[in-house]
């Protein structure tokens, strides 16, 4: 398993253990099999509505994609475009072929099977970036999948809370005091299921696949820079310095893309309040010339 899903799921679960421990006289009150089906029920069914039928059976499999401890095998990739270059830099062809059976990445495999075939490199770097763009879209959809069902969830969430109002208000008129407060605690627990699936659960797997999809692209962008130095036939040496540096600078690109983006947020409020005191004098001397 992932260790950091790993790591999240033991927390959330001694989270939620403490809260109920310590803070509900009776924990089997948080469990309200009515409230939790129309959450489940209900955000599956407006996902069914919202998507093709093929696109919402992938759910499970992108959560066991999750759990899974995945790697990206960057330096086996990196030691196999090396190798094979040398190989083709020595026109020995047989040799590069059988190399390649060995390659398990099939990205990689592809592109050096255009180079042997004599593509010529602009077509194969079309192709190729072709690819890194149909997978990102695809990928990027799947995350955008479980982020539209963490905005259906809090929904549904509030559709049960109403439901139990109504039906708190019936009793009003009894002046039953335990059994309007047992109603009361039954129709928020919707609303607790509901923030507890959309933060918990289907928020952190859609920012996981996305994130999974940076580091995958970016393996891909690195082995098509080393396709296009095998096709002008670059010296291995180069090529590996060139890829290892490549990874580096990608990985940095992230990080720096990633932090001006929250300084970004974090300055915008004061960017428009500096903006709006800038806007006033302007309007004062615009009435005085007229």
């Amino acid at each position: 398993m992932n260790p950091s899903t790993l790591i999240g799921i033991v927390a959330s679960v001694l989270l939620l253990g403490a809260v109920l421990v310590f803070s509900a006289e009776d924990a089997s009150t948080f469990v309200d099999m009515p409230s939790l089906g129309i959450v489940v029920i209900g955000t599956l069914a407006a996902t069914f509505i919202s998507y093709p039928l093929r696109e919402v059976l992938r759910v499970f499999r992108l959560i066991g994609t999750v759990l899974r401890n995945e790697r990206l095998h960057t330096e086996q990739d990196i030691d196999d475009l090396i190798s094979i270059s040398r190989l083709w830099m020595n026109d020995d062809i047989r040799k590069v072929e059988s190399a390649l059976e060995n390659v398990s990445n099939p990205f990689l495999k592809t592109g050096v099977q255009l180079v042997i075939d004599n593509a010529p490199e602009q077509d194969i770097v079309d192709l190729m970036q072709w690819r890194v763009s149909r997978l990102r879209a695809r990928e990027r959809a799947e995350a955008q999948l479980f982020r539209t069902m963490a905005g259906f969830a809090p929904a549904f969430g509030m559709l049960g809370t109403l439901v139990g109002l109504v039906n708190l208000l019936f009793l009003l008129g009894d002046g039953d005091m335990a059994a309007i407060g047992q109603q009361m605690a039954l129709a928020l627990m919707t609303t607790f299921y509901g923030i507890l699936f959309a933060n918990l659960l289907l928020k952190p797997v859609a920012v996981k696949l996305e994130r999974r999809t940076e580091q995958r692209v970016i393996v891909m962008s690195m082995i098509m820079q080393g396709i296009s130095m095998m096709c002008k036939k670059r010296s291995p040496s180069l090529m590996r310095a060139t890829l290892n540096s490549f990874m580096e600078e990608h990985e940095d690109d992230i990080n720096d893309h990633q932090g001006r983006r929250a300084k970004q947020q974090q300055t915008q409020p004061a960017r428009m309040a500096r903006a709006g005191l800038r806007s006033k004098p302007k309007a004062k001397s615009q009435t005085r010339q007229a």
